[in-house]
């Protein structure tokens, strides 16, 4: 395979062997990831295609180090996740990725500023450079005129752009986005796509985007498919 395949590459920032995942439901065990193996190239964007259930979600969950996998591996620009302790990985998390959720998860209490600053506050950026770094976020994705809104006063994509924002934050090598557009209408979907390619590019950081959309998944230079927890193409 050539080194632009996504699957193998010899620059891969993320790696995932051989990743199951089960989850027990009463006295079963529902098998939602089947030996998932794959490389993500430092600097990529890739789209992760696949129906509702197809495990995108989980897949994405597992390579953010936000869960485990029943078996198999996953290494972070050659870190391994299964040694780290849990306050190793919370700190890992808040430095090298960003998450982008279809649900926005922003902070009801918090306005747009706080909100993005907040990983920056977390990972004990001094508060002036955390809100600098917030504003000029902000900014970027248009909302220089919302520092001070709280999420119930912004519309749905402008939550998406906070959030864009927020997981941009601390510059992370790996930003993973789950359905970012799945609440959004196709006008408001189109601009936030737009955004992320754009900010892709600018932060050359490597970009994975889960989507049932095959739109969206039109939109990204290379895509893999999950059909029932099994990784099936590109």
């Amino acid at each position: 395979m050539s080194n632009d395949d996504p699957r193998s590459s010899s620059a891969a920032l993320v790696v995932g062997r051989d990743l199951h995942k089960a989850y027990r439901m009463g006295p079963r065990a529902v098998e939602v990831l089947r030996g998932v193996s794959l490389e993500v190239p430092r600097g990529a964007f890739l789209a992760l295609r696949g129906a509702s259930g197809a495990g995108k979600s989980t897949l994405l969950h597992l390579l953010g180090g936000l869960d485990t996998p029943t078996a198999g591996e996953v290494v972070v620009d050659g870190r391994s996740l299964a040694v780290m302790s849990g306050k190793e990985l919370a700190v890992f998390r808040n430095r090298r990725i960003g998450f982008v959720f279809q649900a926005y998860h922003l902070l009801p209490e918090l306005d747009a500023l706080e909100n993005v600053s907040l990983p920056a506050r977390i990972g004990r950026v001094p508060a002036p450079e955390a809100c600098r770094r917030a504003a000029q976020l902000l900014r970027r994705v248009g909302l220089e005129h919302r520092l001070d809104h709280r999420p119930s006063e912004l519309s749905g994509g402008e939550q998406q752009r906070v959030a864009i924002a927020r997981a941009l934050v601390n510059a992370p090598d790996l930003i993973l986005a789950d359905e970012p557009t799945g609440n959004l209408d196709t006008h408001t979907g189109d601009g936030i796509i737009d955004l992320l390619c754009d900010l892709q590019a600018e932060h050359q950081a490597t970009l994975l985007i889960a989507t049932h959309d095959t739109r969206v998944a039109a939109r990204v230079p290379h895509a893999l498919e999950l059909e029932d927890g099994r990784l099936i193409s590109r």
